[in-house]
C-alpha cells in the first residue's frame, strides 16, 4: 500500500490509460517477500528500520486490528524463490484471495503457507501449509477477470482474539454497490513506487468505494468489468504490489466487518499518482464462494 507524491504526476498521465502487472510473482510478489524478509531480520535483531516499513498514507495495523487478515508466503514452480499475498478467512478452515496468487498467468504456485494471528509475514502467528486452492473456473489472467480462488485448510485454525473470520455480505448488502462507502483494505504491499519497498508488518489504509464506469475510464480495456469494485486514490491512497488478495472490508451499523473486496489490481508502477485501485467484488462471487464453504 501507499499514498504521498503531489499533482505533477497527475497530469503526466491524466489523458493515458492505465496500464496493470499481470506478471505478479516475478515482478511484484518475490521481491516484496525478500524484502519484507530484510526488513523482518532487521527489526528483530533490533537494527535500525528507515520509515520505508510504512504504509504512506496509511498506517501500521495494531495485532488484531483485522484478525480475518491472513498472510500467505507462497511457493512456487521452478524457483526456490517465494512470493507474498495477501488473503482473508471466512471460516475455521477457508479462505479467499485472489486468484492471480496461485497462478498469474506464468508462475503456478505449489503451496501456499498461511499466517494467522501474527502482523509478521517470515515468522509468529500460527502456519499452515496447503496444496488445496480453488481459482474461479473464468479465470483470466490476461485481464484479471474472476480474480479469485479459495483456500482450503488441512485442519481448522484455532481461533483466538487475534484469529478471527471475516462475514460475507448478506440480505440487502448483496444488492449494494457501496459506492460512496469508506472501507479498509490491508496488507504487505509496498510503499512507494520509486523505493519499491515493502512494509514490513500488516498495514492498513481507509478508502472510498467508486462508480465503476468512472474506473473503468482509467484503465486500459478489459480489467475492469461490473465484477470489478473500485475505490478513489484522491489523497494518493490505495492498494499496491504485495497486497494482493488481501481484504476489503466495510463496517454495518454494528461496527462489524464485512468482506466486500479483494485486492486484484493497481496502476502499474503508479500507485502513488492518485489512480483508483481495483478489487475483485465480492457479491458477484457469492455462489463460487459458498460453494466452498
Amino acid at each position: 500500500m501507499k499514498s504521498l507524491v503531489f499533482g505533477l504526476s497527475l497530469i503526466v498521465c491524466a489523458s493515458a490509460l492505465l496500464e496493470v502487472q499481470t506478471n505478479y510473482h516475478d515482478a511484484i510478489g518475490i521481491p516484496a517477500a525478500e524484502k519484507i524478509k530484510a526488513l523482518e531480520d532487521a527489526s528483530l535483531a533490533n537494527e535500525a528500520v528507515t520509515n520505508d516499513n510504512r504504509i504512506v498514507g496509511g498506517a501500521l495495523a495494531p495485532l488484531g486490528a483485522h484478525p480475518h487478515f491472513a498472510g500467505l508466503l507462497i511457493s512456487l514452480v521452478g524457483t526456490t524463490s517465494r512470493s507474498v499475498c495477501g488473503s482473508s478467512l471466512l471460516s475455521a478452515s477457508r479462505l479467499v484471495t485472489a486468484a492471480h496468487c496461485w497462478f498469474d498467468g506464468s508462475r503456478q504456485a505449489w503451496e501456499f503457507t498461511v499466517i494467522l494471528g501474527s502482523n509478521w509475514l517470515h515468522s509468529g502467528g500460527e502456519r499452515i501449509s496447503t496444496r488445496q486452492v480453488f481459482m474461479h473456473p473464468q479465470y483470466v489472467p490476461q485481464f484479471l477477470t474472476n480474480d479469485v480462488a479459495m483456500i482450503y485448510l488441512p485442519w481448522s485454525a484455532t481461533m483466538t482474539a487475534n484469529v478471527r473470520p471475516i462475514r460475507l455480505p448478506r440480505n440487502m448488502e448483496l444488492w449494494n454497490q457501496f459506492e460512496g462507502h469508506w472501507a479498509m483494505a490491508a496488507g504487505f504491499g509496498k510503499t512507494s513506487d520509486q523505493q519499491q519497498t515493502s512494509a514490513s508488518v500488516v498495514s492498513h489504509v481507509s478508502l472510498q468505494v467508486i462508480n465503476t464506469n468512472t474506473c473503468a475510464q482509467r484503465f486500459q480495456a478489459g480489467y475492469v468489468t461490473l465484477s470489478t469494485l473500485c475505490t478513489s486514490g484522491v489523497g494518493n491512497v490505495g492498494i499496491c504490489g504485495g497486497d494482493s488478495g488481501g481484504p476489503l472490508a466495510a463496517y454495518d451499523n454494528n461496527g462489524e466487518p464485512f468482506l466486500i473486496g479483494i485486492s486484484s489490481f493497481a496502476a502499474y508502477n503508479m500507485c502513488q499518482n492518485g489512480f483508483p485501485s481495483g478489487f475483485a467484488r465480492v457479491t458477484s462471487f457469492i455462489g463460487f464462494i459458498s460453494q466452498h464453504m
